[in-house]
């Protein structure tokens, strides 16, 4: 949701939703980021207590994400950050973080924010972090369109009859 074409969307009350936030816990500074970034997406949309919960690392994003999903939270939001590497590591956790968190979203019909950073340099995640002097802020950026996604859900199950 973020470079050009991204969409000039106004933050709406979800103050009625149960929001978790899954972080993993490598590259500290850039996770600070994220999780700064989804704290301020959730004071934004009017979720006054949102769950934070930290895990290892990327790959351990989705098991805790389907948990989160099964206890009835309307919405979670997963953040990490892994740096390519001169091993085939990166993709090994790449496409297990991105496949994982699509079918938990999928299999329990919950929006799942998709803050994962996948990049090349620590300079480009620094960049997309929110912090101080970042072009992106990708863990607001990542919750509020988790957010948004939950209200259209809850729209559609209303509507239907």
């Amino acid at each position: 949701m973020s470079g050009p074409g991204a969409p000039d969307q106004q933050p709406v009350d979800c103050s009625d939703l149960r929001v978790a936030i899954v972080a993993a816990s490598w590259h500290q500074t850039v996770m600070d980021g994220l999780v700064a970034g989804a704290l301020r997406a959730c004071a934004d949309y009017r979720v006054a207590e949102p769950t934070l919960v930290r895990v290892p690392g990327t790959f351990e994003l989705p098991v805790v994400a389907a948990a989160l999903a099964r206890q009835g939270f309307d919405a979670v939001v997963a953040l990490g950050v892994v740096i390519r590497g001169g091993t085939p590591h990166f993709e090994y956790v790449c496409n297990a973080a991105t496949d994982g968190l699509s079918r938990v979203a999928l299999d329990h019909t919950v929006p799942v924010g998709f803050g994962v950073l996948t990049c090349d340099t620590e300079d480009q995640a620094v960049d997309r972090a929110g912090l101080d002097g970042s072009r992106e802020d990708k863990g607001h950026e990542a919750t509020a369109a988790a957010l948004v996604t939950a209200r259209t859900l809850a729209s559609i199950t209303q509507a239907t009859p």
